[in-house]
């Protein structure tokens, strides 16, 4: 488990900053946040040591990759571990599953994907879900837009 880290309001000040835009120049963070550029270097070199920055990435559009449309779907499946880690291996396998997570309630696992048309996500669902005897049921929904972005937290 992780241990927590004390975060100051300036800390929490450049998460924000850096989650919107991990390329903005320690100048300009330095402005938007009230500190020196070099405590702004000091402090993101501190966050990323502690691995409260645990990596930077960049998010790519999925439009122009041609993969416009996000489905989300609650797969539940035949009890049992070894049931588990197929599952997981298979989802893990496939280039349209974006992120998913082991989850409790009424599903097993909440799958997003990345998919450029209905008839993609039909072959899909065929292939992961339809032919698969371990799948009980699934559930899906196809974001109309999106509300929140996947990477800013409210820190």
């Amino acid at each position: 488990m992780a241990k927590n880290v004390a975060l100051d309001r300036f800390d929490h000040a450049l998460l924000r900053e850096v989650q919107r835009d991990n390329q903005t120049p320690a100048r300009v963070l330095a402005e938007r946040v009230g500190l020196s550029p070099s405590a702004v270097l000091r402090r993101l070199r501190r966050l990323r040591a502690e691995k409260v920055i645990a990596v930077d990435v960049a998010i790519v559009n999925p439009a122009i990759l041609g993969v416009p449309m996000s489905v989300h779907v609650l797969v539940s499946i035949n009890q049992g571990s070894r049931t588990y880690k197929d599952f997981a291996r298979k989802l893990q396998a496939r280039p349209e599953v974006r992120h998913a997570s082991y989850v409790t309630g009424g599903a097993d696992f909440v799958v997003h994907l990345r998919i450029a048309s209905m008839a993609d996500y039909a072959e899909f669902a065929k292939e992961m879900f339809h032919d698969d005897p371990t799948v009980l049921e699934y559930h899906t929904y196809v974001a109309m837009q999106e509300v929140v972005g996947p990477t800013l937290l409210r820190a």
